[in-house]
């Protein structure tokens, strides 16, 4: 009786101390008395455009994240949650730990910078040092350019670098400024580094080799910078001319303001230790304190980061970091700034797209169409009204928030007042995940007053659901709700009139909407009883690789 006994005090003991090392992890539940904490949706997709597709259906501000799960050949699968949800886990689960930012195509994003070189190779380059002076001229350019005011205390710096080689991840917090996107902050990340471009070129005859390894033939890819001027009309237009190349940076090519940025690869050639190829649609960029897969070093806060984040009470430090890295977290604000860079080859494309819809007077100006042409098309038949006729200046979109907001040109029409304004340009904001659009102001007087229209409901035609439905080639038809409390627009073109109504919770088209949830509910529990079945072994605090695979198949 005693021996059994002692056995089973063993054994009591020895998974005691079991779950001392390795605590048993713990599920996401928001609370009631955190009602900033969103609901939990936790959604895995082998398709990055299903993800995109699932992320835009959800009423919730989810983001679309890439995990790496086989080492050698990059395959990730795609994973839709909240920022909320993802840090509880991200913090306490391994497998985790190789985790990219999926950033949005054509979404409004934060300057980021992508930095390495070879250590090795250059035994010289002070890598700190490079870093400040980096920063310094990016800050440079930006007042000069914007009157953005930003040091290096606006700077996020995360180093995860070896012996081997130098590397550094930088995303500026720039006080209520953003680009419009990061092919933008990449066409502004070139322009600023054109000297040293310029520099290298002058001393290869095979061209530019960026740090992704491929040619970089043509130095300017299209931008010509004799033909820039500085555009005080636009918000932000990114030009340079020769005058502004030569004060931030010397255009000459023994320029040495720029020379530091320049630095030899392992076979002696010379490249910019900024990477150029970072800025592309839908760019996974790896998380703070991620690693790539098979390899143990992750990105952590740089030891000469100046960048503190403002204290909260509600919000750990660290979560304020992992917010604060993530290049897309950008919501819209009256006072924002969005900050845009062209070529000439997004002019060209931008004049085109204006001729295929410029029938009737019609007018969309910007450099391409936005993610939801139809969209567009609706915005341009809310200002061609009152006798006028209306365009879109430009656009920009809100990918958390699935907000676009459209600059108007010509036509001034402000609810608040009742008339149109004399000097001052009005937006349409479109909200497609509530499925409504309204009227702000560029006016000073209508800005000091927070002024916002009544909220219009959207054509179902140019609903969320119904576009993503059109994409996926559905058959099946939207359903036709009754919806109350529709109000009068004194936007909406004279012979027609808009008959859907505001949406509300109860009537999201709920057999989709439920299906998804439903679905997701049933991975979520998946998850959760694979992990219960492994408490007793060595990975109880994980969830494996080849479990979320099964759940995918399945």
């Amino acid at each position: 009786m005693n021996r059994k006994w002692e056995a089973k005090l063993q054994q009591i003991e020895e998974r005691a101390s079991h779950y001392k090392r390795k605590p048993l992890s713990l599920v996401y539940r928001p609370r009631l008395s955190k009602p900033e904490q969103p609901p939990s949706i936790w959604k895995l997709f082998h398709r990055q455009t299903q993800a995109f597709n699932f992320a835009r259906s959800c009423k919730e501000d989810v983001h679309v994240f890439a995990l790496e799960y086989k080492v050698g050949d990059g395959q990730r699968v795609y994973l839709v949650t909240t920022y909320a949800e993802l840090w509880f886990y991200y913090k306490s689960r391994k497998n985790l730990l190789h985790c990219y930012e999926v950033i949005p195509e054509n979404a409004v994003c934060k300057l980021y910078f992508d930095l390495e070189f070879n250590k090795p190779a250059n035994p010289g380059a002070d890598g700190k040092e490079m870093v400040a002076l980096l920063i310094e001229h990016v800050c440079k350019v930006l007042q000069e350019l914007h009157s953005v005011n930003c040091s290096a205390e606006d700077v996020l710096n995360l180093d995860s670098s070896t012996d081997e080689k130098f590397s550094r991840h930088l995303i500026f917090q720039l006080h209520d400024v953003a680009f419009k996107d990061n092919i933008h902050a990449g066409h502004f990340v070139r322009k600023i580094l054109q000297p040293a471009l310029q520099l290298i070129a002058s001393e290869s005859d095979d061209g530019i080799s960026e740090t992704t390894g491929q040619g970089f033939p043509h130095v300017s890819e299209g931008i010509s910078f004799n033909k820039m001027s500085t555009d005080k009309d636009t918000e932000g237009s990114c030009t340079l001319d020769s005058e502004t190349l030569e004060r931030l940076g010397s255009a000459e090519p023994s320029g040495p303001s720029l020379s530091f940025s320049v630095v030899k690869t392992d076979t002696g050639e010379k490249q910019l230790f900024v990477d150029l190829g970072v800025y592309t649609r839908n760019r996974n960029f790896r998380l703070y304190k991620s690693s790539k897969i098979g390899k143990h070093v992750t990105l952590e806060i740089a030891e000469d980061n100046k960048f503190f984040p403002t204290q909260s009470k509600n919000i750990s430090e660290e979560y304020q970091y992992f917010l604060s890295s993530l290049v897309s977290n950008v919501r819209f604000s009256d006072t924002l700034r969005i900050l845009t860079c062209e070529t000439s080859q997004n002019k060209q494309k931008g004049v085109e797209y204006l001729n295929s819809m410029s029938t009737s007077g019609e007018t969309i100006q910007g450099f391409q169409c936005s993610p939801y042409p139809e969209v567009d098309h609706f915005v341009l038949s809310l200002v061609n009204n009152h006798g006028i006729r209306g365009g879109i200046r430009r656009w920009n979109y809100f990918f958390p928030e699935e907000l676009l907001v459209y600059d108007i040109c010509k036509y001034r029409w402000c609810e608040n007042i009742g008339r149109a304004h004399k000097s001052n340009n009005i937006m349409i904001l479109v909200d497609l995940k509530n499925e409504v659009w309204y009227q702000k102001c560029h006016d000073p007087v209508c800005k000091a007053e927070h002024f916002k229209s009544d909220c219009f409901p959207l054509p179902a035609e140019v609903c969320l659901l119904f576009l993503l439905k059109e994409d996926e080639e559905a058959t099946t038809d939207e359903a036709d709700g009754t919806r109350d409390g529709e109000a009068k627009s004194p936007f909406e073109p004279a012979p027609a009139e808009l008959t859907t109504r505001l949406s509300s919770d109860a009537d999201w088209d709920n057999d989709i909407d439920d299906a998804c949830f439903l679905e997701a509910t049933e991975d979520a529990e998946l998850a959760a009883a694979a992990e219960n079945s492994f408490s007793y072994s060595s990975v109880a605090d994980e969830i494996p690789d080849e479990l979320i695979m099964e759940v995918l198949q399945e």
